[in-house]
C-alpha cells in the first residue's frame, strides 16, 4: 500500500471512530432523558433539535465544501481564502443569531411550547452561532490533514456535553434530594436551579459548543477579518446549491418532528398533548440509531474506496458485491432489533409512557436500511460528476415527505410520520437505482435483495402480529424467527467452493 493510501486509510479511521464514538456517547443520554423527563418535556428537546438540524444548514450555507473547493484551485492563497470565508461567516452568523433570538416566541409557538420558556430558543440560537463559527476552522484542520486534532476537539466537546448532562440531570437532583453525597448540597445549590429542568439539555450543549470554539484558539488566533464583497458572488454561487441539497436532506430526516405538533388533530391521543406525542416519537426514533451507526461507519470506509476503485475494470461487479452484503447485514439488524424491540425499548426508554410508540421502530429501521442502500447506489452520480441528480432526488424525497406527512399525520399520528419516512427513502433508493442503470450500469442483484427484504419484513410482521402469551414463550418465538432468518441467509448465501471439472 502506498504512503498516500495509508495516510488516507488512517485519517478515514480517525474521522470515522470519532464520529461513531460521539454518536454512541450522546445516544447513551436517551435513557437519562427518558427517566428524568416526561414525554411532553422530552418533546421540547426533540422539537427544538429538529429546528437545529435545519438551521445548522442555513447558518453554514455550504461554506465548508465551498472552502475546500476554492482552496484546491490552482494558485489559491489558502490563508487569504480562510480569512475571507470566516469573515463572511462571522457577519452572517451574528445577524442570524440575533434574528433567531428576536423570533424566540414565534419559534416556540410553532412547537406548541407555552410562554415562559423563551430562554430555550435563545440558548439554541447561541449554540447554532458557536457551531457555525467552528465550521471553517474544522474544515481547515481537515484541509491540513490534522485528523487527530480534529477528532480530539470534536470528542472533547461531546464528552463535555455528556458530562454536563450527567451533572445537572442526574447528580444535582440526587444530591439535593439527599439521595447521594449530601455534603455537596451547599455547593450544588449555588449552580443548580431545579426549575430550569429540561433547559439543562440546551445549557450543557451551549457550554460544550463554547469549549469547542476555545479549543480551536490556534486556528482563530491567526485569523484576520477580511470581507471582500467582490468574492461573494463566486463563493455564494457555489455554496447555494449545496445549501439546497442540505435542506432537502434535513426535510427528509427531521421535518416530521416539526410537522407533527402542527398537523396532529386535538386529542388524537386521548389525554396526551401534541408535545407529548413528539416526545414519544422522538425517543422511539432514537432506537433506529443502531442502523444509523452501521450506515455512518460504512460511509466513512466506503466513499474513499468507491473513488479508488472507479478506474478498475471490474469495479461495477465490486460495487454490486458491496451493496449485496451491506443490505444483507442491515437486514439482519432490522430483523434482530424489530423482533426484540420490547427489550431494547425497556432498556433505553425508562418511562412506560414512551413504550407505546415502539410500533414505529421497525418502520424506521427499514427506512434507514433503504437510506443506506441509497448511499450505496449514489456512487454513480458521484463518479460521473452528475451530482445535480442528488439534488433532484433529495428534493423529490422532500416533496414526498411533506405530502405524506400532511395526509398521514391526521389519520395515523406519529405512525404516519414513520411511514412517510420509509416511503421517502424507498423512493429515493429506487429512483437512484433506475437512473444509475441508465448512466452508470452496475449489475446489482436487485430482485434477489428485494426478495430478501420482503422475507425479512414478513418475519417481522409475523412476530408482531402473533404474540404468544407468556414472557418466555414470546421471547422464544421471536428468537426462533431471528434464527430462522439467519439460517435461511446461511443456506442460500454461504460461499460455495468452485466445482473442479476434470478435462476429458
Amino acid at each position: 500500500m502506498s504512503a498516500i493510501a495509508k495516510r488516507l486509510a488512517s485519517q478515514t479511521a480517525v474521522y470515522g471512530v470519532s464520529s461513531i464514538v460521539g454518536r454512541v456517547l450522546t445516544y447513551l443520554l436517551v435513557p437519562i432523558y427518558t427517566a428524568a423527563f416526561s414525554a411532553a418535556e422530552y418533546g421540547v428537546v426533540t422539537g427544538l433539535y429538529a429546528y437545529v438540524s435545519f438551521l445548522n444548514v442555513v447558518f453554514t450555507y455550504g461554506m465548508e465544501t465551498t472552502f475546500f473547493r476554492f482552496a484546491n484551485r490552482a494558485g489559491a492563497d489558502r490563508k487569504e481564502l480562510y480569512d475571507r470565508v470566516l469573515s463572511l461567516l462571522f457577519v452572517s452568523t451574528a445577524g442570524l443569531t440575533v434574528l433567531l433570538m428576536l423570533l424566540a416566541r414565534p419559534l416556540l409557538s410553532l412547537l406548541e411550547i407555552p410562554p415562559g420558556h423563551e430562554q430555550y430558543a435563545v440558548w439554541v440560537a447561541l449554540i447554532l452561532g458557536l457551531d457555525a463559527l467552528t465550521a471553517i476552522p474544522f474544515a481547515r484542520l481537515r484541509l491540513e490533514n490534522k485528523a487527530r486534532k480534529f477528532a480530539g476537539i470534536k470528542l472533547a466537546g461531546i464528552i463535555a456535553n455528556v458530562a454536563l448532562n450527567l451533572f445537572f440531570i442526574v447528580l444535582c437532583p440526587a444530591v439535593m434530594s439527599g439521595k447521594w453525597l449530601t455534603f455537596l448540597q451547599p455547593l450544588v445549590a449555588r449552580v443548580y436551579d431545579p426549575t430550569v429542568g429540561v433547559g439543562y439539555v440546551f445549557l450543557s450543549n451551549l457550554f460544550a459548543s463554547g469549549l469547542t470554539l476555545l479549543l480551536l484558539w490556534r486556528e482563530l488566533l491567526d485569523f484576520r477579518f477580511r470581507l471582500n464583497l467582490s468574492l461573494l458572488q463566486p463563493l455564494l454561487g457555489y455554496a447555494f446549491p449545496l445549501m439546497l441539497m442540505g435542506l432537502a436532506g434535513m426535510v427528509n430526516e427531521t421535518l416530521d418532528r416539526i410537522l407533527l405538533p402542527k398537523w396532529l388533530p386535538d386529542n388524537f391521543y386521548p389525554g396526551q398533548s401534541s408535545l407529548t406525542a413528539v416526545g414519544i416519537y422522538g425517543a422511539c426514533y432514537k432506537l433506529s440509531i443502531f442502523m444509523s451507526l452501521v450506515i455512518q461507519a460504512f460511509r466513512y470506509a466506503a466513499e474513499p474506496f468507491f473513488f479508488a476503485q472507479s478506474t478498475e475494470r471490474n469495479s461495477p461487479a465490486t460495487f454490486a458485491m458491496i451493496l449485496k452484503w451491506f443490505t444483507l447485514c442491515c437486514a439482519v439488524i432490522f430483523v434482530g432489533i424489530s423482533l426484540n424491540v420490547e427489550d431494547f425499548g425497556r432498556l433505553f426508554l425508562r418511562r412506560p409512557e414512551y413504550l407505546q410508540g415502539l410500533v414505529v421502530v421497525p418502520i424506521l429501521l427499514l427506512a434507514n436500511l433503504f437510506l443506506g442502500v441509497y448511499y450505496n447506489l449514489s456512487v454513480w452520480f458521484k463518479l460521473t460528476d452528475k451530482t445535480y441528480y442528488g439534488t433532484y432526488i433529495g428534493a423529490g424525497g422532500a416533496v414526498l415527505t411533506i405530502a405524506l406527512n400532511f395526509v398521514l399525520i391526521p389519520l395515523l399520528g406519529y405512525l404516519g410520520s414513520a411511514i412517510a419516512t420509509l416511503a421517502c427513502y424507498f423512493m429515493m433508493a429506487v429512483l437512484c437505482w433506475r437512473l444509475g442503470e441508465r448512466h452508470f450500469p452496475v449489475p446489482y442483484p436487485a430482485v434477489r435483495l428485494g426478495l430478501w427484504l420482503v422475507f425479512a419484513s414478513g418475519l417481522v410482521a409475523l412476530g408482531w402480529w402473533v404474540q404468544p402469551a407468556g414472557w418466555w414463550v414470546r421471547h422464544a418465538w421471536h428468537a426462533g424467527l431471528t434464527v430462522a432468518f439467519l439460517l435461511a441467509l446461511y443456506a442460500v448465501e454461504r460461499p460455495r467452493p468452485a466445482l473442479n471439472v476434470a478435462k476429458v
